[in-house]
């Protein structure tokens, strides 16, 4: 169908097809498979998985950039194989199949799904074994299909696109199209802008619990103006002590993770809401836009504005 329709030489945009010298719209594939990686890797996952769709070539390069990710930080990585025979890939049979290879995985692990119903495939396939999820096999998927992940029970974590963002970018470029602008590959790129957590990562797989309890209480009170001393003050240990373990666990300071935090939560607001960087400024306790401003800056590499400008609403 798309070779018949380029063919005709109609101003054309392609979405989730390579075709040579057209129009296209594209996933930055390296930035999702390093963002899950990173969500799980922050739970405190030492194991993690990929499970995609090997003849898609954005789930092959999602799990490309999954792994190297993973394989950076000398985690354990696994890596979900279909079935040779196409007969054997129908839901039906590949359930058992996928079962089997999610039962053989260590455990607690993190596995990542090319996409939201990848992501209820597995989920599927872990109650079908009795699987806890999120305890025993935390699940994250890609898209933030809202009704597929909040439909799921427990519920799904997804990766957010902006995809609005690229549906704007490409109505533009057809209007150019059909004004004479020539098809000429240009390349319109939909960006991963934050993970939308939910039941099926909302677990800290990590031995050490004092660390675990810290995390808690910090992703709990992101919208306040904690500190260092709020942190210490709501685990039973010495701040020196668990400013070694958080090293030791994490490899990063506590005031590391606050800020690391709290830069999530803002560019959640950023990218999900119309509201004016004053609002989101006082929603997540920052006392001015300046505060707000360099803090953000110092995780995401960027002013608030120039992310909006990326990833936000158009």
């Amino acid at each position: 169908m798309v070779r018949r329709i380029v063919n005709t030489r109609i101003p054309t945009i392609i979405k989730g097809y390579r075709a040579e010298g057209y129009p296209t719209i594209a996933t930055n594939n390296t930035a999702i498979g390093q963002m899950g990686a990173e969500h799980l890797i922050d739970r405190g996952f030492r194991h993690l998985a990929y499970c995609g769709l090997d003849d898609r070539y954005w789930s092959v390069e999602r799990g490309a950039a999954f792994a190297d990710r993973v394989q950076r930080e000398k985690l354990g990585i696994h890596v979900y194989r279909q079935p040779r025979s196409r007969s054997m890939r129908s839901w039906d049979k590949e359930l058992a199949y996928m079962a089997k290879w999610l039962k053989a995985l260590p455990k607690p692990v993190g596995v990542m799904a090319c996409v939201d119903d990848r992501s209820q495939h597995v989920l599927q396939a872990c109650k079908m074994i009795g699987l806890d999820v999120p305890s025993e096999v935390a699940i994250l998927g890609v898209d933030n299909d809202e009704l597929v992940c909040r439909l799921a029970n427990p519920q799904l974590s997804s990766i957010a696109l902006a995809a609005e963002r690229a549906g704007y970018e490409a109505a533009e470029l057809l209007d150019k199209l059909m004004a004479g602008e020539k098809m000429t590959g240009q390349r319109i790129v939909t960006q991963p802008t934050h993970v939308v957590a939910r039941q099926s990562t909302d677990v800290l797989a990590m031995e050490d619990r004092m660390v675990a309890k810290a995390l808690q209480f910090i992703r709990s009170h992101a919208n306040e103006p904690i500190q260092v001393a709020d942190v210490v003050e709501a685990v039973p240990i010495s701040r020196r002590l668990l400013q070694k373990r958080f090293q030791m666990v994490l490899g990063r300071t506590i005031l590391d993770e606050i800020r690391y935090t709290r830069a999530e939560q803002v560019a959640e607001m950023l990218s999900d809401t119309n509201l004016p960087i004053s609002a989101i400024a006082l929603a997540c306790g920052f006392p001015s836009i300046d505060h707000i401003a360099r803090s953000f800056r110092k995780i995401k590499g960027m002013s608030p504005l120039a992310y909006r400008k990326r990833y936000g609403p158009k």
